[in-house]
């Protein structure tokens, strides 16, 4: 995200957005015009498509209807049957003969009629209890339709109306499997206008319309809805008998457009609906909007498709020249931001006649101008710490103490007191490593054995001894660090943190890559909160300035070198690559960060 906003921040940046924003705005532009005048040319085509499939369906539906209202009207209507139902309504009138012809007739007709177009089954009921089926009566008694709630109202018909009956459970039981519903119809057989003798009922498998609604390829969805928004038949059977989801908005729809489109949620639906002329019951199809015109706004996509791949070629070109010219600017800018890091060596060589080229060489002069002048400045700090480091060192370096020290220390053995002669010896051997030696650097072995000289004196002029122990890698030993710089650490844990009493002082190094981590840690008191705050913000500082406290202990010591000075040389020698840290608790622990060279010297 840094890197995207800043190409944006860039020049080039700013030229790139300007150009794809000339060529984007003309091509949404140009697609949005396009889009809202073919918008309702695309929809009517989509409504004239869905209306042109519901018809497909229409016809296959009304057909299965129709049959099975010409097969219940037959029966009133041919006058041979009726004739037969009336002789088995008289069957006390008749002899068994006559009933037996009567009844032969009435089954090969059923008979006859069973082969003729859609299998269906034909229930005929006379009033005296009569039935003719064309399926058998052991399978399902015909009786059980008079115990459906439905059959009453049948009485209530007149003239040729038929009662449909509504989707309901199927009752025969060998096509139950295959289709768990029925779909009837049923009318009276009358003398006259008034006079009942019998009912016909005409059952067809709910199946064979879910095969017709189903016919239909894509994501077009046909339903057999009644007037109350009940779904009859469907393909998928769990939808039979539910309430179709759209019935408010196919009421709410222009009953004189056969293709609607409505909302659902967040997306948009193409309802399509047709009516069938003898029933109140309807055929409504349901498809997704994106759906219905995805082939008409295939033509839109390649449109779109071909405007897309124009608009990446030509940006492509665009930035391909606009990086070419903005090169030179971005080779400066990478420059300016290297010279920053500090890396003065670097240069951009841009020339040329124009502003860019010639901008180029001005930065280069300033550069040019600029590391000599940070030469000079380089070559005066470094005489100038020089001077410094060699003050603070001649702070530890009193060569004429050397000399009479010897002297002393002959003396006193000669009167036979040992333990000054051992005490004189001590501090003459280190006073002889401090003076003897013009090197800033010594081995880190030769400044422990100096400490444990120091240490061996300061036991001699306390009650308790102290005691050192040394842990230090055998790595380590050779690796060379400034002169005197773990005396005043250790003395500051003999006075302040021990306070002049017994404990132990563990010296601690270990080489970690290009660095010697060189530790100082004693078991005393350790430092209350307050001083170690202060003690920490001294060894923060960057140099000690004129007139500073240099860190010097306020107690008297050998040497009164304080921890700030030794952090201050240390900073002379090393700059920011060298760092130390003070924790205390039970007890006081210094850590210091060293830098070595492959060769174990240290960077001075």
């Amino acid at each position: 995200m840094y890197r995207i906003r800043s190409y944006f921040h860039s020049v080039r940046g700013k030229l790139s957005l300007v150009a794809v924003l000339c060529i984007l705005i003309p091509a949404v532009l140009t697609m949005l015009i396009y889009n809202s005048l073919t918008r309702e040319a695309v929809e009517q085509q989509a409504k004239e498509n869905a209306t042109d499939s519901m018809q497909l369906v229409n016809g296959s539906v009304k057909n299965l209807f129709q049959g099975m209202l010409n097969t219940a009207n037959y029966f009133q209507a041919n006058t041979d049957m009726k004739s037969s139902f009336i002789k088995m309504i008289n069957t006390d009138q008749i002899d068994p003969y006559d009933k037996f012809m009567a009844t032969n007739r009435i089954m090969q007709q059923l008979e006859t009629l069973t082969y003729i177009g859609e299998k269906s089954y034909i229930t005929i009921i006379l009033t005296n209890g009569e039935t003719f089926t064309n399926y058998s009566k052991d399978e399902m008694d015909p009786l059980r339709f008079q115990k459906e709630p439905w059959f009453e109202n049948l009485k209530q018909l007149t003239g040729l109306q038929s009662y449909w009956v509504n989707t309901a459970p199927t009752m025969f039981p060998y096509d139950k499997i295959s289709s768990p519903y029925q779909i009837s119809v049923a009318r009276t057989l009358r003398f006259d206008s008034t006079r009942i003798y019998g009912y016909v009922i005409v059952t067809m498998m709910e199946n064979k319309f879910s095969r017709i609604l189903g016919s239909l390829t894509g994501s077009q969805e046909v339903l057999l809805v009644d007037g109350d928004g009940r779904i009859l038949s469907s393909p998928r059977q769990e939808q039979i008998n539910q309430t179709f989801q759209y019935s408010r908005q196919m009421l709410e729809s222009d009953p004189q457009a056969a293709s609607s489109i409505i909302k659902d949620e967040n997306k948009k639906i193409l309802l399509t609906t047709a009516d069938l002329s003898f029933i109140d019951w309807h055929l409504v199809a349901t498809e997704p909007y994106q759906d219905a015109i995805v082939n008409i706004s295939s033509i839109f996509n390649r449109v779109f498709l071909f405007q897309v791949i124009s608009f990446i070629i030509f940006l492509v070109l665009l930035l391909v020249l606009m990086r070419q010219l903005t090169k030179p600017l971005i080779r400066l800018g990478k420059v300016a931001s290297s010279v920053q890091r500090g890396n003065l060596e670097v240069r951009s060589s841009i020339r040329g006649a124009d502003e860019i080229g010639r901008l180029g060489f001005l930065f280069d002069q300033m550069l040019d101008r600029i590391k000599e002048m940070l030469a000079e400045v380089s070559l005066t700090q470094a005489r100038k710490r020089k001077a410094e480091l060699a003050m603070l060192q001649a702070q530890i370096n009193p060569h004429f103490l050397f000399n009479v020290l010897n002297s002393i220390r002959m003396k006193v053995m000669r009167g036979g007191d040992q333990d000054s002669a051992k005490m004189i010896a001590s501090l003459s051997k280190l006073l002889r490593m401090t003076i003897s030696r013009d090197e800033d650097a010594i081995m880190l072995h030769e400044e422990i054995e100096l400490l444990t000289h120091y240490v061996e004196l300061m036991n001699l002029r306390q009650k308790e001894e102290a005691r050192l122990v040394v842990d230090v890698e055998v790595t380590s030993f050779d690796i060379k660090v400034p002169r005197f710089i773990l005396q005043p650490l250790v003395e500051n844990a003999l006075i302040h943190g021990l306070n002049q009493s017994a404990g132990k002082i563990r010296i601690t190094a270990v080489r970690n890559d290009h660095f010697l981590e060189l530790a100082v840690e004693d078991d005393g008191n350790g430092i209350d909160p307050d001083a170690l705050h202060s003690l920490r913000e001294r060894l923060s500082t960057a140099a000690i300035e004129p007139g500073q406290e240099t860190g010097r202990a306020k107690t008297p010591g050998m040497s009164g070198i304080g921890v700030a000075n030794v952090a201050e040389r240390m900073r002379i020698m090393f700059g920011d690559a060298f760092h130390i840290t003070v924790d205390s608790g039970n007890g006081t622990r210094i850590i210091m960060h060293i830098p070595i060279r492959e060769e174990g010297r240290p960077h001075v």
